[in-house]
């Protein structure tokens, strides 16, 4: 199986667990940036825009940047500064960046979870994604 398909396996597991829309996981490269792995539910343009994704820039970015999740209600109206107007494009509302870090406390990676409807995911549910998210990062 190849790295996209377990990322993809990972990715529709946690969607269907957090009844969620739509999703992506990000890998830190070598090149010290976010890598695109998989994505569902994600609109091209959008697709095309977040293949490599600078660590502080975005959502993805900003949750690498501060090794804490990033959540939004509603990414549409949000007001913080937090969302980029790629994440907009999407027509999601309820959005929340994980990042996966490693025991010494390096980023691995973000996975990114999203849905139509308004919604602020919990502090169990960011805690979710990060543990399922380890042993694609392991």
């Amino acid at each position: 199986m190849s790295i996209s398909n377990d990322a993809t396996a990972l990715l529709q597991s946690i969607l269907a667990d957090l009844r969620a829309d739509s999703g992506s996981v990000h890998a830190i490269g070598a090149d010290g940036a976010l890598h695109l792995c998989c994505a569902i539910g994600i609109p091209q343009p959008v697709l095309d825009i977040v293949r490599i994704v600078p660590v502080g820039k975005g959502m993805a970015g900003l949750a690498a940047e501060r090794k804490c999740a990033v959540n939004s209600c509603n990414i549409q109206h949000d007001a913080t500064g937090d969302v980029r107007p790629g994440a907009r494009a999407t027509g999601l509302a309820g959005s929340v960046a994980v990042p996966v870090l490693a025991p010494d406390g390096r980023v691995l990676g973000v996975v990114g979870v999203a849905t139509r409807a308004e919604r602020t995911f919990t502090a169990e549910d960011e805690r979710t994604i990060a543990a399922r998210a380890q042993a694609f990062f392991a």
